[in-house]
């Protein structure tokens, strides 16, 4: 379809019909809602400023284009992530956050898949969102990374080998608030049994204050010292009211810990809770909707 059909003749209202597609899509690939804006942003005043004659598929176009850009975004932003201090972890998102129409799309937005995807490399995440999630073809996959397609699909198949088994099996909406909710009453009650049978024997906990509020500065790696570490907090300082909210698709919880607001999310696998992500950085709580007191917005991170 060309842009001078009647459908695609005004510009910005047929960018607006695929913006929620793009932020997305743009968010999966940068974990950042601040971020994304900007891209999408920045796609649509391209998008002005192209021939939009010669302009087939606007969807097309438009994916090219975000992808492009959110592309160019990761590969600095991972430099800056480094200098980050303690565990850098993706801003949560209210469920409402782009299309979920499909499994895949879910998946891909969950967040411990959104955790996970940092460990690949920009054209390696690339690869998996806009094939596992928006389905597009190889050969369209290639123009975007610039890259071969065969080695595109090389891309995304080791790319779901370093996330295998999360997202496979999914446990339901129920499930997940079932494991949540089994954790927040053993850790409030101090139940070691409780949090020892919840948790995995490998489960690692994640904190992230982003330097504004007070966290621990690395992972706490294992069972025994993730229930310590549990139990030593809850202990200190009691846990108030506590919300559940929907982030990023799944049950998560909304809490005030040490006179701060607090999102927490956990990753399920194999029946056990296998991640504990606890995001303090009052810059990542701008964008999720909470019952009670809104979490404070602020700067980017």
């Amino acid at each position: 379809m060309r842009a001078t059909d009647p459908a695609t003749a005004d510009p910005t209202r047929t960018f607006e019909r695929y913006r929620p597609l793009l932020l997305g899509l743009v968010y999966r690939l940068l974990g950042s809602v601040w971020d994304a804006e900007d891209v999408v942003q920045e796609a649509y005043l391209r998008w002005l400023r192209t021939d939009r004659s010669q302009v087939r598929q606007p969807r097309a176009f438009l994916v090219t284009v975000a992808s492009r850009l959110a592309l160019d975004q990761l590969r600095s932003a991972r430099v800056a992530r480094e200098a980050y201090p303690g565990p850098w972890l993706p801003e949560p998102v209210a469920d409402t956050f782009g299309p979920l129409e499909t499994a895949e799309l879910c998946d891909t937005l969950s967040y411990a898949t959104m955790h996970l995807m940092e460990r690949l490399s920009p054209p390696e995440r690339a690869a998996f969102v806009l094939r596992e999630a928006f389905e597009l073809p190889y050969d369209d996959i290639a123009a975007i990374v610039g890259r071969p397609a065969a080695t595109c699909r090389q891309l995304h198949h080791r790319a779901r080998g370093r996330l295998a088994g999360r997202g496979r099996f999914r446990p339901s909406a129920a499930e997940h608030e079932r494991f949540l909710n089994r954790f927040m009453d053993a850790a409030r009650n101090g139940d070691l049994a409780a949090l020892t049978e919840v948790l995995s024997e490998d489960v690692v906990a994640y904190t992230d204050g982003g330097g504004k509020v007070r966290a621990a500065l690395r992972p706490v790696v294992g069972r025994d010292k993730v229930v310590a570490f549990v139990v030593g907090l809850v202990s200190r300082y009691p846990v108030g009211d506590v919300h559940p909210v929907t982030v990023n698709g799944e049950p998560a919880a909304w809490m005030v810990l040490r006179g701060a607001p607090q999102l927490l999310a956990v990753g399920v696998r194999d029946g056990r809770i296998d991640a504990l992500f606890g995001v303090l950085n009052p810059d990542k709580l701008a964008h999720v909707g909470t019952v009670g007191s809104p979490p404070g917005g602020g700067g980017r991170r």
